[in-house]
C-alpha cells in the first residue's frame, strides 16, 4: 500500500508556516518523480556544504522555487519550499547548526517519502509466505484451535447429561436402577474433573513456553545495537535495521521521553514525540525507514543499515 508516502506529499503539499520568506521570482514546471527527486538531491548536497560555505546560501534560496509541482503515476503533487526558505533566511540571519540540521532533515524526509512513492506495491503472497514461515515455528506448535478429539469429548459430555437427564425425571425407575444411575453420575462428574484437570495442566504448560511480555527498554540499547550489528555481519539486513530502531526506541525511553508500555506501535511512538522535539524529525525518517523495510517488505541493505546507524548517532545513540 502507498498510503504513507501519499499522505507524507500531501503533508508536505498543506503545511504553510506563519509567517513566510520573500517568494522567488518564478516557480518549478511540472516534474517526474524521477526529476524531483534529483532536485532534492541537488538541494541536499547544496545544503549540505553551507556549513563550510555560508556565503552560498543566498544562492540555494534563490534557486529554490516557490513549489516544486510533481507528477507520477497520474497524479500531480504541490510540495511548498516555504518552510525551508523560512529556515534558510533565519539561518543567514544567525547561522545555527540545530537550524541547518532541520532543513537536511526536511529535505531528507521529502526525498524518503518520494522514494517510497516510488516503489513498487509489495507483493501479498510474499507476506503470506512469511506469515506461514513465523506460525511454523517452534513456540507456535501447541497453539492450535478445537481438535476432533475435543469435539467427541463434547459431544459424548452433552449425550451423558441428556441421558441421565431423562432417567432421573422418570418415576418408574426401580430402586437398583436409581443406584446405577447415582452410580453413572459420579463417573460422570469424576470424569469430568479429570478431563478439566488435564486440560489445565495443558494450558498451562503452553502458557510456559510463551515469552512473557516486556517494555523495550526492559531491554538495554547497547544489547539492541550489538544484535543489529550481528544480523548486519551475516548479512540480514532487514533485521539489522529491525534491531537497530529498536535500539533508538530503547535509547529514548531510557532517557525518559516517555513511560514504558508493551503495546505501544512505531507509530504512536512517533506520536508521542511533540513537533518541536529535536528527536522528532529523526525518529520519523527511522519509523519511515522500519515500516518500509519491515512492514513493507521492501529489500534492505548495507546503505540502508548504516543511515539507520546515522540516524541513531543523530539520536545521541552512540553506535560505535
Amino acid at each position: 500500500m502507498r498510503l504513507f508516502p501519499v499522505m507524507g506529499l500531501l503533508l508536505a503539499m498543506w503545511i504553510t508556516p506563519g509567517t513566510l520568506p520573500a517568494q522567488p521570482a518564478e516557480t518549478a514546471g511540472l516534474l517526474t518523480l524521477q526529476q524531483y527527486i534529483q532536485v532534492l538531491d541537488n538541494a541536499l548536497s547544496a545544503a549540505q556544504k553551507l556549513k563550510e560555505s555560508p556565503e552560498k546560501a543566498e544562492e540555494l534560496q534563490r534557486n529554490l522555487a516557490s513549489a516544486w509541482h510533481v507528477e507520477a503515476n497520474g497524479r500531480s503533487f504541490e510540495i511548498s519550499t516555504d518552510t525551508i526558505r523560512r529556515d534558510l533566511e533565519a539561518w543567514q540571519k544567525k547561522p545555527d547548526d540545530a537550524l541547518l540540521e532541520g532543513i537536511r532533515q526536511h529535505l531528507e524526509t521529502l526525498r524518503y517519502e518520494a522514494v517510497r512513492y516510488e516503489a513498487p506495491t509489495a507483493n501479498v503472497s510474499s507476506r503470506r509466505a512469511l506469515l506461514s514461515n513465523i506460525l511454523s515455528r517452534s513456540e507456535f506448535r501447541n497453539v492450535r484451535g478445537q481438535t476432533w478429539m475435543d469435539q467427541l469429548k463434547e459431544k459424548f459430555t452433552r449425550l451423558l447429561v441428556r441421558l441421565l437427564g431423562r432417567a432421573l425425571s422418570s418415576s418408574a425407575i426401580p430402586v437398583v436402577s436409581n443406584i446405577v444411575v447415582y452410580c453413572l453420575i459420579a463417573f460422570a462428574v469424576l470424569a469430568l474433573a479429570y478431563w478439566m484437570y488435564r486440560s489445565l495442566r495443558q494450558s498451562t504448560r503452553l502458557e510456559t513456553i510463551m515469552p512473557t511480555p516486556l517494555s523495550v527498554s526492559a531491554k538495554a540499547w547497547p544489547l539492541w545495537i550489538s544484535e543489529a550489528r550481528a544480523a548486519a555481519d551475516r548479512g540480514e539486513w532487514r533485521h539489522a535495521v529491525h534491531f537497530a530502531y529498536w535500539g533508538g526506541i530503547s535509547f529514548l525511553e531510557a532517557q525518559g521521553a516517555w513511560r514504558p508500555d508493551i503495546a505501544r506501535t512505531p507509530r504512536e511512538y512517533l506520536q508521542l514525540l511533540s513537533a518541536t522535539s529535536a528527536h522528532q524529525p529523526v525518529l520519523r525518517v527511522l519509523t519511515m525507514r522500519l515500516e518500509s523495510v519491515w512492514y513493507g517488505m521492501q529489500r534492505a541493505d548495507a546503505e540502508a543499515f548504516q543511515q539507520t546507524l546515522a540516524e541513531l548517532e543523530r539520536l545521541g545513540c552512540p553506535c560505535n
